[in-house]
């Protein structure tokens, strides 16, 4: 066994990131991928943006798509969330795995709407309010169960890069 990042890049299992760069992670990051299963049984992903609040990831969507489905039907999913286009350094990412929950009642899309907007456009939160704001929208909550992998390139030499 040779150098982590300077002669092999074979067992990375130490080269994870802790509660702190998870929190960063998902600070800092607009997007994930969520991923579910079809009716059909194959595994499926979306990118999506969602706001961290809670302890809970909060998405939207309208009640017709596929992952709206999906989540009435099986409420276990995933998020991959990434630092892509992020000010963060390094490659950092993780997969969180979670149960999904649809609302799609007014009280919560009064709640979730603005503060949403005001994450994802905060230029002009309520033009934005009022683009999503329809009666096929609803929100999807996924509360963490776990999270099974995590990667942090800056605790490879050469940021996993060689060096």
């Amino acid at each position: 066994m040779g150098r982590l990042g300077i002669d092999d890049l074979e067992d990375i299992r130490g080269c994870v990131l802790d509660e702190a760069g998870l929190d960063e992670l998902i600070d800092a990051a607009r997007q994930c991928v969520y991923t579910f299963t079809t009716a059909s049984g194959w595994p499926l992903g979306v990118v999506m943006s969602y706001l961290y609040e809670d302890g809970a990831f909060w998405l939207t969507a309208v009640k017709q798509r596929n992952h709206v489905k999906a989540a009435r039907r099986d409420p276990r999913v995933s998020i991959v969330i990434m630092n892509n286009g992020t000010e963060l350094d390094g490659r950092r990412m993780c997969t969180v795995k979670g149960e999904v929950t649809v609302y799609d009642d007014r009280e919560t899309l009064d709640w979730f709407l603005p503060r949403f907007a005001a994450r994802h456009q905060p230029g002009n939160p309520d033009a934005f309010v009022r683009l999503l704001d329809s009666e096929n929208r609803v929100v999807m909550k996924v509360v963490p169960v776990s999270v099974p992998i995590s990667h942090d390139s800056r605790a490879i030499a050469g940021n996993g890069r060689g060096g």
